[in-house]
């Protein structure tokens, strides 16, 4: 193992420190150094840095604990005019504690703040300082003060809104796997409705919701902080606009944590990525059948991954004609599935809603994939996030026919997500905002200090070829994949193979010398139906990955793609 070279700053920290320009060549792109948009990320983070941070009491509307503080940080609503309109991101901390979990007597010196983005984009991150109660995280927060924060559009960050969430429109019961013309032309004209209501509502600021914005905002709060270098890991989407940030600012950056990368390549933002995305769920889909066949003595679903899907089949079916409880038809059950996708810890509960219901009690999958109107607001805001932020991104398809014959032809060999995905993503044909050219993500030798990747080898939401490109892309790189695994999101979870080479690389800056390897962590136990000993049961709610108080709607790595998760 090698150490990585720190580049953290001695003494006093000084505004020029806090403040200066990125090393390296100008970028081969308008945004980059020299542009107007450089020079005004330049004044708004000398104007943070001067202002700082004021952490309080948080507001009662966050609903966070007593033992988080509060703060905003203001930063240009368009960059390329830092004296115009601003906005306000929320931001929470808990200080680092010092204590050594292991020797209560030893005292950790404090390594600065670590920044986390749990990913969406849509997903709050203010939840996030709360990790620091977890066994796996308590080394990490003796160093570190546990920083969070809601980005531009998200809850009270300027909150963005597509659709008035008091007046929500009528939920679709229905998602069929091969669709129909007629249902093809209802869902465009819902894609053409969800993006002019977006128009609408934000106006002319719609398009300055967007993840290089994300990127810069972030360098505002790292000002305001105090850190002359940040130290940030992202999770999921957190880990695209975190290679922005490498990417814009490498003289700014002492230590960042990609988990779970998405595919930073500008040919696959973000049209592409979805469309693997769909063909990495199907092998998922695939693991978790067979999980479910190897539990057919405590869930009666199949001997073989096919009789499961058969099982499958015929509760989509049978909900297709009569909703459980009136609410859950085949699209809350692909819903409920898809999350499991992401999250092998929520394969036990699921199996067993299902079992339930082909058994006549729809009680467990109306827990699990029923609706929660007390969250409506949120998820609409997290739906208006994802979308501006992947449509103002990058150039989509327009023409429906392009869409309709990719995914027609996907769907042939990877049925399970891929038209729902297209419904999710569909408004950003009809986006009247202008689009950008995705940066190319890239650094050259000696301009990026050493950086961390992880991944699991079948994730399925970021799939593995993204972790192996972004690696590619940013020199002095090592990935460290969970072999064999496919949650979504493995920093600070259940591997202690995993967590050794995160805490090795924040708590003391070494990196091995190559990419390495872990072997998967345990499977998840069956959960057989209450009263049922044959086997222990996991609950899906025990998590111990940063995902698990990062954010109110999410699982970790941050919201699922039922509540529009980045591939």
């Amino acid at each position: 193992m090698r150490a990585a070279v720190l580049h953290g700053t001695a003494g006093s920290l000084l505004l020029t420190g806090l403040v200066a320009a990125p090393a390296g060549g100008t970028p081969a792109w308008p945004g980059g150094a020299g542009s107007a948009e450089a020079r005004g990320t330049a004044v708004a983070a000398q104007r943070a840095a001067a202002a700082g941070i004021r952490f309080g009491k948080c507001p009662e509307v966050e609903r966070l604990p007593g033992s988080l503080r509060c703060g905003t940080v203001t930063v240009p609503l368009d960059y390329a005019l830092p004296d115009g309109k601003r906005i306000k991101l929320t931001v929470s901390r808990v200080k680092a504690t010092g204590k050594d979990p292991h020797n209560p007597k030893r005292k950790v010196p404090r390594q600065g703040a670590l920044v986390y983005n749990p990913g969406g984009p849509g997903a709050s991150g203010m939840y996030f300082p709360l990790i620091g109660m977890l066994p796996e995280w308590k080394p990490i927060g003796a160093a570190y003060d546990l920083v969070g924060y809601a980005p531009r559009g998200v809850d009270r960050s300027a909150p963005l809104s597509c659709r008035d969430p008091k007046r929500r429109p009528k939920t679709s019961l229905q998602s069929p796997t091969f669709p129909s013309e007629a249902y093809k032309r209802e869902r465009i004209a819902e894609a053409k409705a969800y993006a002019r209501g977006c128009a609408l509502r934000s106006g002319s600021a719609l398009r300055h919701y967007n993840s290089l914005n994300n990127a810069r905002d972030l360098d505002v709060l790292r000002a305001a902080l105090g850190e002359p270098r940040l130290t940030f890991m992202g999770a999921s989407y957190g880990t695209y606009y975190g290679s922005l940030y490498a990417t814009l600012f490498p003289s700014h950056v002492r230590r960042m944590v990609f988990d779970s990368a998405v595919n930073p390549d500008p040919g696959k933002v973000w049209y592409g990525n979805n469309l693997d995305q769909s063909a990495a769920f199907e092998v998922r889909w695939a693991d978790f059948r067979a999980w479910m066949a190897r539990h057919h003595k405590v869930y009666g679903l199949g001997r073989t991954p096919e009789e499961v899907l058969r099982s499958y089949e015929r509760a989509r079916e049978r909900l297709g004609a009569s909703p459980a409880g009136g609410t859950v038809g085949p699209a809350q059950l692909q819903g409920a599935f898809l999350q499991a996708g992401y999250f092998d810890d929520y394969w036990p509960q699921r199996a067993l809603a299902l079992s339930a219901y082909l058994k006549g009690d729809a009680k467990p999958l109306i827990q699990v994939a029923g609706p929660h109107p007390e969250a409506a607001a949120e998820q609409e805001n997290g739906n208006a996030v994802y979308t501006a932020v992947e449509c103002n991104d990058a150039p989509w398809p327009t023409d429906w026919r392009v869409w309709d014959r990719d995914n027609t032809r996907l769907a042939q060999v990877a049925p399970f997500e891929t038209w729902d995905n297209v419904w999710l993503n569909l408004p950003c044909a009809y986006w009247s905002a202008p689009r950008q050219k995705p940066l190319d993500v890239r650094t050259l030798p000696g301009e990026l200090p050493p950086t961390l990747i992880l991944a699991a080898e079948r994730d399925a939401a970021t799939p593995y070829e993204g972790a192996r490109e972004l690696q590619r892309r940013l020199w002095g790189s090592v990935l460290v994949t969970e072999n064999g695994a496919g949650t979504h999101g493995i920093g600070g979870g259940p591997n202690k193979c995993v967590n050794g080479y995160l805490n090795a690389y924040l708590l003391e800056g070494r990196l091995p010398e190559r990419s390495a390897a872990c072997a998967p962590h345990a499977a998840p136990k069956p959960q057989p139906p209450a009263g049922d000993t044959r086997s222990g049961g996991t609950p899906e709610d025990a998590k111990s990955g940063a995902g698990a108080v990062s954010s109110k709607t999410s699982g970790p790595a941050g919201t699922t793609k039922a509540v529009r998760q980045a591939p």
